[in-house]
């Protein structure tokens, strides 16, 4: 049976493979950070991280990996 991978997943997967810079997903980022989605939207704005905007849809974006380790380091020490 064939399963549609998430196109959320399939844009991380392209960005991943082209650029240096590695990204997470909402969902991925909230769920380090201990959030569900809607709590990370809101975190994303108050402290203002960098949004990698997605070309289809202006309200999707991909957050850089390396900002969210940053955060969870601090918050784990």
């Amino acid at each position: 049976m064939f399963v549609s991978e998430d196109w959320n997943q399939k844009v991380k997967k392209t960005f991943n493979a082209t650029s240096k810079e590695e990204v997470l997903t909402i969902s991925e980022a909230g769920s380090l950070l201990g959030l569900t989605k809607d709590q990370m939207k809101v975190y994303v704005d108050k402290n203002k991280l960098t949004k990698v905007p997605i070309m289809r849809n202006v309200h999707r974006y991909l957050l850089l990996k390396s900002e969210i380790d940053a955060i969870v380091s601090t918050n784990n020490e």
